[in-house]
């Protein structure tokens, strides 16, 4: 036998490979969802369908991210995280081909289905650390894992502005760049991911995955859809009304069977349910910034008075760039905060660095530098904040519920997005400019961008209030209690909740 302090640098450079891996295969799922934010005018222009036909390009992955992430981030703690893993990146593949190949606007959304599924990534990632690597590191590479999604949503955007900068411009480029980053990640999981030795086993509970389904896309969709249907359509607030129904349903059919999908003690427990809230908060901030920013910076200003005139390339290289890549840069600064000063703090200061931010730009956009400087302080608020998060669930659950509680932060994060998405739109299209000329498209007044920021500022503010009151006694994560991969007897102390908060 080797003898432990020989084999320590082995097993930091071990650590730091599958840390790499995660966050390739979670920054190449975030970029699904931001991938097509572009090029929904060329997709609709090719296929020849209505706006409202291509909104479905989007909302279709939103829905099957919501379906499927919880329950495959159960399935991976019940039967093997890597081999679920591998499976879901398989899939993500096959729908990146499908979307690249097809020229139907059904087996696009078809396409666009799978790859949401891919979304189970991100909770099944963060179980594989807190199996894999030392609580010393933990915080930091949770962290890591974390920020590359911020960091994939923005590159996502840039790298789909620079794939259709041409003069004929082909949209599925922008899918054959997702087939060739889908492959990597997949090829890092397979070899550099080892096989998790923790699964709980035990039936799926199909009843409660149904009925959570049925309540998110019952959710999700009037969100998503609101702004075309109507906010006061029937088909809007039936929706809202079935969401409603099928909650209580949910909740009903997890109390009563013996395996539920989501142990509700758990989803009630106040550090969860905060940070969740906390998750909404900032997942509408950041589609805030990226819906805003790049809508003003493209107003032709000899029209409006105001923006940039910018194209799509340089409203993602120039304005939107930059604040992607400060996520990525504080995502492990993000990390030692958590370590010393525990995840409450980190993400106080995130909402404040977000609210700087989004304060900024409400009040200075009509200089490149401002609108630029105040993207890179939000961008760095999102990384702080998903920094913290998945600390706060690592922190106040037990191991085998990981996955599940991930997975449910998830998806908060994803319905903010959604609501982010559809308020901004909803907002800008409320007011527009007066006196353009004969045959111009209706713009959006000035006016709505400021109060599309000061909306997206006032999330972050609440992002402060939700930690102060739901977060109140979570601590440092622990950092010499030895990892449930290490030892059997590990599994229960790392299963009492870090807060004393119920």
């Amino acid at each position: 036998m080797s003898h432990p302090a020989a084999a320590a640098p082995v097993d930091g450079r071990r650590e730091t490979v599958i840390i790499a891996a995660l966050s390739l295969a979670a920054m190449v799922v975030s970029m699904m969802q931001t991938l097509v934010v572009p090029i929904l005018g060329l997709i609709q222009n090719d296929l020849e369908t209505s706006s409202a036909n291509v909104s479905w390009v989007t909302t279709a992955t939103l829905l099957s991210a919501a379906v499927f992430t919880p329950l495959l981030g159960r399935f991976g703690d019940q039967h093997g995280k890597k081999r679920t893993l591998v499976a879901v990146l398989v899939v993500m593949v096959a729908g990146s081909v499908l979307a690249a190949v097809t020229h139907s606007l059904a087996w696009l959304i078809v396409g666009r289905v799978l790859q949401g599924a891919a979304t189970a990534i991100f909770p099944l990632a963060l179980s594989v650390l807190r199996e894999e690597i030392r609580p010393a590191r933990l915080p930091g590479a949770m962290a890591m894992v974390s920020g590359t999604l911020a960091f994939g949503s923005g590159l996502a955007l840039v790298a789909t502005g620079l794939l259709t900068s041409g003069d004929d411009p082909d949209y599925r480029s922008a899918f054959w760049l997702a087939t060739g980053l889908a492959l990597l990640a997949l090829l890092a999981v397979v070899l550099l991911v080892p096989a998790t030795t923790q699964t709980t086993g035990g039936r799926t509970d199909v009843l409660g995955a149904l009925s959570l389904a049925a309540t998110l896309v019952l959710l999700l969709l009037p969100v998503s859809q609101g702004h075309e249907w109507g906010w006061t359509d029937a088909r809007t607030l039936g929706s809202f009304a079935g969401a409603v129904v099928m909650a209580v349903v949910w909740v009903l059919v997890e109390r009563r069977v013996s395996e539920p999908l989501v142990d509700m003690r758990m989803f009630a427990h106040r550090p969860v349910l905060f940070v969740n809230l906390a998750g909404l908060l900032v997942g509408f901030g950041m589609f805030a910034l990226f819906i805003g920013v790049s809508y003003l910076v493209q107003m032709p200003s000899a029209l409006v008075g105001y923006g940039f005139d910018a194209s799509v390339l340089r409203a993602s290289v120039e304005f939107l760039l930059p604040s992607t890549v400060v996520s990525l840069l504080s995502a492990p600064f993000g990390g030692q905060l958590v370590r010393r000063h525990g995840p409450r703090l980190v993400l106080v200061l995130a909402s404040l660095i977000g609210t700087v931010g989004f304060a900024w730009v409400a009040l200075d956009h009509d200089h490149t530098a401002s609108v630029i400087g105040a993207g890179m302080f939000v961008g760095a608020g999102i990384s702080l904040a998903y920094a913290a998060m998945p600390a706060v669930i690592v922190g106040s659950v037990p191991p085998q519920q990981t996955g599940i509680a991930n997975g449910i932060n998830s998806i908060a994060r994803s319905t903010g997005s959604a609501i982010g998405s559809a308020m901004i739109t909803t907002v800008l299209a409320s007011k527009s400019v007066e006196h353009l000329p004969p045959g111009a498209p209706a713009l959006p007044a000035e006016s709505q961008f400021t109060l599309s920021f000061v909306l997206a500022g006032a999330a972050f503010v609440l992002v402060a209030l939700v930690a102060a009151v739901g977060l109140r006694r979570i601590h440092p994560l622990p950092t010499t209690e030895p990892t449930a991969h290490t030892t059997a007897a590990a599994a229960e102390p790392a299963a009492r909740p870090v807060s004393a908060d119920a």
